[in-house]
Order: C-alpha cells, then structure tokens, then sequence
C-alpha cells in the first residue's frame, strides 16, 4: 500500500508551471512533426527520382540521386577536374562574401540617404531604375572585361545584385519612419545626426535585415555567374564544365554544394536579426517559421 509523501521543502507545481510545461511539450511535439513530415517528402521525392531514372526516364539527362552523391564523394575525397573541392568553395564563397558586404554597406547608406532627402531621391530616381533595368548578365561580361578573370569581376557582379536588393528596402525603411516621432525629437533639440542614429536607423532596421536573407543569395548568384562568364576557379566554373560535358550529375552537384551555403548563411543571418531585434516585442500569437 503506497502513500503520497511530499519531501520536505519540495514546492507543488503550480498551475502556471504546468501550463509552461505542456505548452514547451506541444512545440516539442510539432517541431518532431515538422521535422519528420520534411524528412518524408524529401525521402518520397529522392526514391520517386531514382526510380523513374532507372526506369522510365534517361539518366543521362536527367541524372539520379546515386549518381549525384557519387559525384559529390568523389569531388570531396579525390578532387575535380580544377583542383581540390574545398579550393572551388573558398574562391566563390570569398567572392560572394566580399560582394554581399561592400553591396550591403553601400545599399544601406545610400538608401538611407536617399530615403531622408527627397531632392536627391527625386533627381537620382531615374538613373537609380535605369541602372537596376540593365541585365545582370550583360554586366557581367562587361566585368570581366574591365576587371579580368580573376575575383574582381565577380565581386563587381555580386555586388551589383546585392546592392539594388538591400538600397530599395534601405529606401523604404528610411520614409516609413514615424513622422511624429521625428518631429518630438526635433522639439526637444535633437539634430539631424541623433534623429538618424537614433530613430531613422533603428526604424530601418528591420527593412534592411529583411532584405540581407535575400542578398547573401543574390551573391552567391553573381559570384556563380561571373564565373560562368569567365574564370579559372570556382563553383560556376565546375557547372559550366560539367555543362559542357553533359554531366548532369556534376551540374546538380554543384547546385547542391551552392545551396547548403546559402542555407548556412541564413542561419547566421537569422541569429544576427534575433541578436539586434531583441528590443523588438514578439508578435502574439507567432510561430518561429522562416521562409
């Protein structure tokens, strides 16, 4: 015969730290139910391909999971037809990062610029759209002339796609500024300079991280495609070899390997929001789901 005995000292869970504790269970559980929905598909999508390649449709075009992994194991435990892997992802990883940053800096400047004075957002519309009109492409071949084969183009292409894709949100975030609370700041004295470092930035903030998930892909967009238009190493030179020799599997590997670095930085990216928007109150009734 068993009898409850409470240990001395030991305090009863109250109703509120129930509460918290199966409310932590339920995300426990959905997060297992996400993760093994994700699984599934992915599992359904790879099996459903590898079938239909060995089956129905023509691997050489088409290529199959088993030929895609054995590309990218030979890749990373012999080496390519350029040279070691990890060799090709440095030189595109270091392209697109310096063109993610130098894009970033002055796409948050000049939008932020623009954005609180209107004369010049007036005068410099036209060439601003004119310039975002050119194809990317056609400056990329033009960089390659101007700069050579080595980094510099790509960084150029990188930086142009970064660029108008962080200025135009930088832009918005700096006219959807409260007006009224710029107007308070500058009744109790405050200058041009504390109302930009103190109000228009962080109000800005969010505009300008929202538009930095897409810009990292962006850079990596141009690094690749400048080195399609010309170069002697890198992840784009790897697809465009394996292009040219009808090696579908090396194209998807490539686009793999692009693809996990993309993912990899919006995960930094995302923990650097969280770090500078931690002022920011949560949004009730939100779900931490990134798309």
């Amino acid at each position: 015969m068993s009898h409850d005995v409470a240990l001395p000292g030991a305090a009863a869970p109250t109703d509120e730290d129930l509460a918290v504790s199966s409310a932590r269970a339920t995300v426990r559980r959905r997060k297992l139910a996400v993760t093994g929905v994700r699984l599934l598909l992915v599992a359904v999508w790879l099996g459903s391909w590898e079938l239909s390649a060995t089956y129905l449709i023509d691997p050489f075009y088409y290529s199959k999971p088993s030929a895609i992994g054995g590309k990218l194991v030979a890749w990373f435990t012999q080496t390519t037809a350029f040279g070691s892997i990890w060799t090709q992802i440095s030189y595109t990883l270091q392209e697109a990062v310096a063109g993610f940053a130098l894009g970033g800096v002055a796409g948050v400047l000049l939008g932020i610029v623009l954005g609180r004075s209107r004369f010049v957002a007036d005068v410099l519309a036209p060439f601003i759209k004119a310039a975002n009109a050119i194809p990317r492409i056609v400056l990329a071949s033009l960089f390659v002339i101007w700069f050579g084969l080595g980094m510099s183009s790509k960084i150029a292409t990188a930086f142009i796609l970064v660029f108008f894709a962080v200025f135009f949100n930088a832009f918005q975030g700096a006219r959807e500024v409260d007006r009224g609370l710029v107007n308070n700041a500058r009744i109790l004295g405050a200058g041009r300079a504390q109302i930009l470092w103190t109000i228009v930035v962080p109000s800005a903030t969010s505009w300008i991280l929202a538009s930095l998930h897409s810009a990292f892909g962006f850079a990596i967009i141009g690094a690749v495609v400048g080195e399609y238009s010309g170069a002697d190493k890198g992840l784009g030179l790897l697809i465009n070899n394996a292009q040219g020799t009808f090696d579908s599997a090396g194209i998807y590997a490539g686009m793999i390997i692009i693809t996990l670095i993309a993912l990899v930085a919006e995960w930094l990216l995302t923990l650097l929001e969280r770090r500078l928007l931690r002022w920011r109150p949560a949004a009730s009734g939100s779900h931490d789901v990134q798309i």
